[in-house]
């Protein structure tokens, strides 16, 4: 199963880490189908790091202290790098790292998707491709049939099985007469019995583990039994239906098998919020369209869904004083102060999104945002 170890509260975490001297942010590309062995991966981490240790020489704008710093960080890179790598990269198909020195700061996420090697030094982390991921929804799969029953957890990149439960469940038999007729009652009560035990295996699951999102495997015969037996917090989370009996299969098919339903999960999601953002917009209340209308309502902190077109980046500026963004200005209207131009003003958008709990959308199925200045946010207020 695909390891992912981004979750909203250390997204929150990281944006919060800025204004306290330069951050070296190194993403490394380890997609299996590019890197399969640990050479090919370690090669591609001594390219990106080679990457780094060019730009810490080359960019004019660090000061002495900055460059010493950086430098340091650097080599914290390559000692994190030189010690079992195999064991920190297991189960990635990227891997993101953040040093900095003046900020006492080092973390490493592995990440559940291929992502493009990129090396950034900044005044804070570069979250924009761990936002890009999307939420990190817990995902439960039940898989049942007559006899046996499975449970999984994990994400929509991938799943891993945690329980699995059989029973006892004789077969049918064709002698006929009044004995096989109460036969066939007795094994179809076993079988109630056994989907009901699975149910109530997952729901315990969910009060020790809550998942936001639920897809249940089962022979179609068996489904009024499920509707029946599932608790009413778990029909809230079901999602998906699979009319089939995969249980056998590992657990990558099983995720292939409900791939389909992930994929239309996060093609809602995408359309609900591109619906809200043109009424809000429709209507001039709660939707805001193009780079100043969002950066100001960033700004005034007003944002609960911001969405942004997929490689869609712009300049503009942030003032380091007080936050306020902006697109062209040399001084903060708000306080005055000396504005910093950046070359993708994109990326300060969404860190001020996660740290104000707003939720953050990638558009990939849609190009609503096209028309709109690629860039767009419903409002709370």
């Amino acid at each position: 199963m695909q390891t992912n170890d981004v979750t909203v509260e250390r997204l929150r975490e990281l944006a919060r880490r800025s204004g306290n001297g330069k951050v070296l942010s190194v993403y490394v590309n380890l997609d299996p189908t590019q890197f399969a062995t640990m050479g090919a991966r370690s090669t591609e981490v001594t390219s990106v790091l080679d990457q780094a240790g060019r730009m810490i020489r080359e960019a004019d704008e660090l000061s002495r202290e900055e460059r010493r710093d950086l430098r340091a960080d650097l080599e914290r890179l390559r000692e994190f790098f030189g010690t079992d790598l195999a064991a920190k990269v297991r189960g990635a198909h990227g891997l993101a790292v953040f040093s900095s020195q003046t900020a006492v700061l080092f973390e490493s996420l592995r990440l559940p998707r291929p992502v493009e090697q990129t090396v950034v030094i900044d005044s804070a982390p570069f979250i924009e491709p761990l936002a890009s991921l999307g939420p990190a929804d817990s995902w439960a799969v039940a898989l049942l049939n007559r006899r046996d029953g499975c449970i999984l957890r994990g994400s929509r990149d991938g799943f891993g099985e945690v329980e699995s439960l059989s029973d006892d469940v004789p077969g049918w038999h064709h002698q006929g007469g009044w004995s096989q007729a109460n036969y066939q009652r007795h094994i179809e009560q076993k079988a109630i019995e056994h989907v009901h035990r699975v149910c109530h295996a997952l729901f315990a699951r969910y009060q020790r583990q809550p998942f936001d999102h639920l897809v249940v495997a089962a022979p179609e015969e068996l489904w009024p039994v499920v509707d029946d037996a599932l608790h009413p917090y778990l029909k809230e989370r079901l999602i998906g239906r699979l009319q089939t009996d995969i249980l056998g299969a590992g657990a990558e098919q099983i995720h292939d098998a409900a791939r389909p339903i992930l994929l239309e999960h996060e093609r809602r999601r995408e359309r609900k919020a591109l619906d809200r953002l043109a009424e809000g917009v429709g209507n001039g209340r709660r939707g805001a369209a193009g780079l100043p209308d969002v950066l100001d309502a960033l700004t005034q902190r007003r944002v609960e869904t911001l969405l942004v077109a997929e490689s869609f980046h712009a300049p503009g500026v942030s003032c380091s004083s007080c936050g306020w963004l902006g697109t062209e200005v040399e001084r903060c209207p708000v306080d005055g102060a000396a504005v910093q131009h950046r070359d993708d003003i994109v990326e300060a958008a969404v860190e001020a999104a996660v740290l104000q709990d707003s939720e953050v959308i990638f558009t990939r199925h849609f190009p609503d945002l096209g028309p709109l200045g690629s860039i767009g946010a419903v409002l709370r207020f």
